[in-house]
This record gives structure tokens, C-alpha cells and sequence, in this order.
């Protein structure tokens, strides 16, 4: 595996002091905090300890400690505190034409034997004449409650 080194600027590690100390903040970024001030090898540290020694300390694993190594020497400072942006695109499956033709079809009759349109029945006719290849009922309900066509919504008002 390969080593990452840590080194704070003075005003990094006066900054991780101050966050773990006082104020309210979440539990991994105080835990990223206090791994970055045990890693530090910069000039500013007294003594370093050792991974053995903060894995007991903290109670978190030694692949813990060298993510967050490895964030900090590769992303930085902030990222490593923060986290960063989710990398991860999502294809969108609908459009406004098939929107077009859910809301239609919501707000036509509900087909025979069939009280009112429920969503895993719109999911299914959907399907049916080619508008879209598979959806799920989850998908059509959020197309309806954005279009404010769910059937709760006159209650809730």
C-alpha cells in the first residue's frame, strides 16, 4: 500500500484544533479532524503517533485512518473535512412527453374494475403502448406529486 504523509500548515492544524474542541459539527468530520492532528508529521506537531495507537484511541479501523490520509495528501484540506461533491451522473428516464401522457392518462378513468389509478397501475399501462421501456411506481409518484396530481394532495391543503 502505498504511504501518504500528512503535513498541516499551522493555521490547518489551529483550525482542526478549534473544530474539535468546541461547537457542534458532524461526528466523521470531528473523527477526519482528529486522525488529520494524530497523522501529522509537519513541523508544528510535537509527536506523531503511531496508526496502532489511534486505531485503539478512536476506535476506527486502520483503512479509516489511511482514506483519509490518502483524501487529504490527494484532495486537500477542505475536501477532506467536508467530502466532496458526489461524482456520479444519472441518466434521466422520463420527458416532458412521457410526463405529458402520464398526466393524461392520471387524469382520464381508471380502466375496468379498477375504483381510481393507483401507482403501480399507471407504471404498468405506462409500459404498455411504448412510452418507456420499465419504470417503477416510485418514478410515477414523483412525476405526479411535481405536477401536484398526487391523490393526497387536496387532503393535505
Amino acid at each position: 500500500m502505498k504511504k501518504y504523509i500528512v503535513t498541516l500548515a499551522k493555521k490547518e492544524r489551529e483550525e482542526l484544533i478549534t473544530l474539535t474542541s468546541k461547537g457542534k459539527h458532524k461526528s466523521q468530520k470531528i473523527l477526519n479532524a482528529l486522525i488529520l492532528l494524530a497523522c501529522d508529521e509537519g513541523e508544528f506537531q510535537k509527536e506523531r503517533s503511531k496508526n496502532e495507537v489511534i486505531v485503539k484511541v478512536l476506535n476506527v479501523s486502520m483503512r479509516k485512518i489511511d482514506r483519509v490520509k490518502k483524501r487529504f495528501v490527494e484532495d486537500g484540506f477542505d475536501i477532506t473535512l467536508n467530502g466532496g461533491k458526489g461524482s456520479r451522473i444519472y441518466k434521466k428516464k422520463t420527458d416532458g412527453d412521457f410526463e405529458a401522457h402520464l398526466v393524461a392518462m392520471s387524469c382520464s378513468e381508471p380502466p375496468e374494475g379498477f375504483a381510481r389509478w393507483s401507482l403501480r397501475l399507471l407504471a404498468d399501462k405506462m409500459v404498455e403502448p411504448d412510452y418507456i421501456e420499465s419504470i417503477s411506481h416510485e418514478t410515477i409518484r414523483g412525476i405526479l406529486k411535481k405536477t401536484k396530481l398526487n391523490p393526497g394532495y387536496a387532503r393535505v391543503r
